[in-house]
């Protein structure tokens, strides 16, 4: 009947003193009054009546006060055992009435009183028993704040006082003890219920505050949102901006966690004078903030965002150094396109995802009349399987040297068997990749499945396997360990892997960078930059690269030989990256005319349809079957030059 709570707590503790003192001081104004308690002629069956009457009156206050501590509730085993002390109770109340004038009667109506009171109790006895399976699922615990918990000590309070205006000590002095001892048990009960309340909202607070920040959590946010959202109509739309820092993950291992932590509990005070009184921003964890917007259409929440994005780019302080992060927003509303809550998060994260690829800052969430939106989240929940289950494989591109002919190398192209969409290439797996933060498990993925094919071939043919790097792994200061390890588990030397990098994900963290190239490098692992011309070209970062090869981009190469810019272009490229000592590889060879031109400016390697297509790794072995073997002494891996080296013909 009594549930499991905390042992001993003074609320639980109060409330039943306050319901027997209570009880006791109506009970023996009523039952222990001098017209009550008249001896009359036979003493012995007038104390006898008095003391079950005594006892049925503790017995119905320590129920009362089971009542006030449970709160009233239909807890039938409690009504029925107070029904059964009631009955009791009347059934003694009325034999010592009749005991002490010396008329009770035996056998007569009376004594039902005791066999109901008996049958009441056996019942409770009965209901009291445990459900199988029940537990502790139908407990109550946490602050007990509800109405129901304060109605009998309140209701027993109003008695204690209307006793002690009624009876003075002179005529009832344990009636008036009793509710003297009821009010005090009150008034100690009000405070302790002051200090759970505070205590309550204190504990409701932390819960739905970022312990970092001091700003809403994501819990927060979800239950302001679900309140907004459920009142928006088209004409009074809520806008959600969803926030990403750019650039966090190099603060903190550049600077490290203190400083990330620091940086963080700015962008509460950076954002704050941008917003509106009913505006809530919100950390959701990690660097990503959310800015709830009531009453914003697209164009209103848009402006927020931008102004959001621009005071971001400000310049932080953070240990004494002037720092700068960007962010990527994502816009969305609700009702439309939106409806509820979740899928208001969604539109906005897929915007902000679309921001943070194409480098815009912000984006709107627009659906797509085609259902585009759909088949990106679709895609991505399935490249996640895709990576769990093995539908991934390599397709390898040949590179030639266009000096002799001779196979230079191969490139692993990454492929997805989707079980109904075909074969997928780069086009629609990397977009996915970025969106759904797999880059990461996507390159060991291809890492691994580059380095098996390699050893298909290796033994007879040393052609070396290059393999693209996100990001993430040109910072990753543990990726040249990775390396030789994987490499051993293959059977592999350093020299039969090729790491590929786009110039741009060296711009995060230069430093960093250039520390995990050099000592790649170092350790016998050639090191290619891709797509050279497309990104910064900073000959000034090009200057302290430690890259052996650079990869000319198709779009420097398509005209060569047809445009005189773009073969002037082509030509002095070829001039610097000698003269730093480096092999350059140009991309998109589509025709023979073309690698004659880069042939007669002096490219070392040419990759393209020209040379041959993508193609599975049983078909590439075939292909190097028929290709002509190297000559003696002219190794597969163009060898790094010094500066000023003349160019091997």
């Amino acid at each position: 009947m009594v549930r499991p709570g905390p042992p001993h707590a003074p609320a639980m503790v109060l409330d039943g003193l306050v319901g027997a003192l209570g009880a006791t001081a109506i009970a023996a104004v009523v039952l222990l009054g001098p017209e009550t308690i008249e001896v009359g002629e036979d003493t012995a069956a007038a104390l006898v009546g008095l003391v079950y009457t005594v006892a049925d009156m503790v017995r119905l206050a320590l129920f009362v006060a089971a009542g006030a501590v449970l709160g009233l509730r239909r807890e039938v085993t409690l009504v029925l055992l107070m029904a059964g002390v009631a009955s009791a109770l009347v059934g003694d109340l009325v034999y010592s009435r009749l005991a002490a004038l010396g008329i009770y009667v035996e056998g007569g109506v009376l004594d039902l009183t005791w066999l109901l009171h008996a049958a009441l109790v056996a019942q409770a006895a009965h209901r009291s028993r445990p459900a199988r399976g029940d537990g502790h699922a139908g407990g109550h615990s946490g602050v007990r704040t509800g109405w129901r918990h304060i109605a009998i000590p309140l209701g027993l309070n109003v008695a204690g006082i209307a006793v002690l205006m009624a009876h003075t000590a002179a005529t009832a002095p344990i009636a008036a003890w009793c509710a003297a001892g009821c009010i005090s048990a009150t008034l100690v009960r009000s405070i302790v219920s002051f200090r759970e309340l505070r205590h309550f909202h204190a504990v409701r607070a932390e819960a739905r505050t970022d312990e970092l920040t001091g700003l809403p959590n994501r819990r927060a946010l979800l239950g302001h949102a679900g309140t907004v959202v459920a009142a928006a109509t088209t004409r009074r739309p809520v806008g959600l901006l969803l926030l990403d820092l750019d650039g966090f993950k190099e603060v903190n291992d550049g600077l490290g966690h203190a400083a990330g932590d620091e940086l963080l509990r700015q962008i509460g005070p950076r954002l704050a004078a941008e917003l509106g009184p009913v505006d809530m921003l919100a950390r959701l964890g990690g660097d990503e903030f959310a800015v709830l917007v009531p009453d914003a259409d697209v164009d209103r929440a848009h402006e927020l965002a931008r102004r959001l994005h621009a005071r971001l780019r400000e310049p932080f302080t953070v240990e004494g150094q002037r720092l700068h992060v960007g962010a990527s927003i994502g816009v969305a509303t609700a009702p439309v396109p939106a409806a509820g809550v979740q899928e208001l998060l969604r539109c906005a994260d897929v915007a902000m995802y679309a921001a943070k690829a194409a480098q815009e800052g912000v984006r709107v969430y627009l659906p797509d009349p085609r259902g585009g939106g759909g088949d990106r989240l679709r895609t991505m929940e399935e490249l996640r399987t895709a990576l769990e289950t093995g539908q991934l494989l390599v397709h390898l591109q040949p590179q030639v040297r266009l000096s002799d002919g001779t196979v230079a190398g191969v490139e692993a192209l990454v492929r997805w068997q989707h079980p109904s969409r075909g074969l997928l290439g780069p086009a629609e797996i990397l977009p996915a990749a970025e969106q759904a933060g797999l880059m990461q498990p996507l390159t060991d993925v291809v890492l691994g499945l580059a380095l098996e094919a390699a050893t298909r071939w290796w033994t007879e043919r040393s052609v070396p396997v290059s393999v693209n790097l996100s990001a993430a792994s040109v910072t990753d200061l543990e990726l040249p360990t990775t390396v030789i390890r994987r490499l051993e588990d293959h059977g592999l030397p350093p020299e039969a892997l090729t790491l590929e990098l786009v110039e741009d994900t060296l711009m995060a963290d230069p430093d960093r960078g250039r520390t995990v190239l050099g000592e790649l490098r170092r350790l016998g692992v050639r090191t290619s930059i891709d797509d050279y011309g497309t990104g910064y070209s900073s000959l000034a970062y090009l200057r302290h690269l430690p890259a052996d090869e650079l990869k000319l981009d198709r779009s420097l190469t398509a005209d060569v030989g047809r445009d005189q810019r773009a073969t002037a272009i082509a030509g002095h490229t070829v001039a610097l990256v000698h003269a730093l000592g480096m092999t350059l590889v140009a991309e998109g060879v589509e025709d023979d005319e073309t690698a004659a031109v880069l042939a007669a400016l002096g490219c070392d390697v040419a990759q393209g349809w020209a040379v041959a297509r993508p193609m599975p790794v049983e078909q590439l072995l075939g292909w190097l079957a028929d290709r002509p073997a190297p000559s003696s002494g002219v190794p597969v891996v163009p060898a790094p030059r010094l500066p000023g080296q003349p160019v091997p013909r």
